[in-house]
Formats: C-alpha cells, structure tokens, sequence
C-alpha cells in the first residue's frame, strides 16, 4: 500500500514539474521575437457606433457594420495626386495637422515620425497627413515641411485639397472631430502672422486596413498609445500577410 502511494505520488510530483516547465517555455518562447511574430490579435473593426458620437455626425451614429473610409482625391507635398487606388493592399495610418500649428501637432507629428522610422523599409504602409487649412499649406508649403521632418517621400505623404473635401473625410470617414454643426464642436483659434483662422483640431491617429476599415485610433500626443498603435500595425502585417 505504502508502495502505492509513493509510486501515486512521484508521477504526481513529475507531472507538476512539467507542467510548470511547460508553462515556463511558453512565456519564454511569447517574449522572444520568433514568440511575438506568432503571437495573433486581431484588432477589431470600428464602426460609426463604436466611436464617442460626439465625433460621429448623427446620421451615421447607428452604423454597426461594414464602415469604410470613402474614395478621395488629394495633392500631396510632390504635386501628385493621391488617392484610394495608390493605397490598393497596403496598411495606412491618417492624421490632420497644419504647418505653422504651435501646440499639438509638432508633437503628434513627431510621434508619427516614429511609425515612420519603424517601418520605413516597408512598402506595404503609408502615412496620410491631412492639412486643416489647405488656404495656406500649398503643395510647396508641405514639401518644405516634410523636409524638416526627413521623410521618405513615398511612405509619408501631406495632403492638401479642397477644404470641403479634407474636413469631409475628417468627419464622415475617420470618425475624427464633431461636424461644425454639432454643439460639442469646439474651433481652436490659431494666431499666426497676425491672422486670426479656425480650424479643427484633432490629435487622433486613425489606423486603416488594407479593406479600409478603421481598425485603431490613437492619442497621437501620447507615447504609449503611439507604441500600441506601432505594435497593432504588426498585427495587422500577420492578418493580412504582407511584407517579408
């Protein structure tokens, strides 16, 4: 009996040390590069109703399903013409900003530098930055912007074109700042040269699929959603099986 019970108990005992072994390898193995390319989650797919409907016009505030960012047509910091079809397959992240903005954007655009430099061999991802005031940010304007910010000129591209169009894609597509009509919509006034304008503001990042479906959104001024957002574009690298 008592032979039975130590026999009962060594399997026991060796049982528990394997398991914890396993267990051990395991967390390993997910820290290691190889474990982080194998790990999948796959990001969700936001829609009009997932979003604060502060920043959804009310006509779209009850869209559950199939949410896509609409065509366009821009003039990038080259003069040339940018639109869904120059983004066919690929990953991109959007945003909006200003040249001659002092408050969020150099630092939101700094962050976006470092998507940037992650990917910066990566011809599957793009970066859309959007003008808010197209009136002053002429083709040269944003050429000479990008410049300061060393980018390669076929990952990231500034964006300008009719204001209609831009605040449209703002509002109706990313989902990223309140209809003027809206009584939450507060204008930022912006001092520059002695004029005053107004204009959206907006430090979101807007991650789109390569189907155009918004799958992230981001504090573009906040470092640490600037990383998840890097490492959900990774994500989405594995989902859709691009690049090496």
């Amino acid at each position: 009996m008592k032979l039975r019970l130590l026999i009962f108990a060594a399997i026991a005992i060796t049982g528990i040390l394997i398991a914890g072994f396993m267990i051990k390898n395991k967390t390993k193995n997910e820290n290691t590069l190889e474990g982080r390319e194998k790990r999948q989650n796959v990001l969700k797919v936001i829609n009009p109703y997932d979003v604060n409907k502060d920043l959804v016009e009310d006509t779209l505030q009850l869209v559950r399903t199939g949410h896509i960012v609409s065509d366009f047509n821009f003039v990038n910091q080259y003069g040339d013409s940018i639109s869904q079809s120059n983004l066919e397959g690929q990953i991109y992240v959007a945003n909006y900003f200003f040249t001659t903005c002092g408050s969020i954007c150099p630092l939101m655009n700094t962050e976006v530098k470092r998507v940037h430099n992650e990917f910066l061999e990566d011809n599957w991802l793009k970066i859309l930055s959007h003008t808010v005031w197209p009136e002053g940010d002429s083709v040269s304007t944003l050429l000479e912007y990008s410049i300061r910010f060393d980018v390669n000129p076929k990952k990231w591209w500034f964006l300008t074109g009719s204001k209609e169009s831009l605040y449209k894609m703002a509002r109706q597509s990313y989902l990223v700042v309140p209809d003027e009509n809206n009584p939450d919509y507060e204008s930022k006034e912006e001092y520059e040269e002695g004029v005053k304008s107004d204009f959206i503001h907006t430090e979101n990042l807007v991650l789109i699929d390569p189907k155009k479906q918004i799958r992230g959104m981001y504090d573009g001024t906040n470092p640490d959603e600037v990383s998840e957002l890097i490492k959900d574009i990774y994500d989405l690298k594995r989902e859709f099986n691009l690049g090496k």
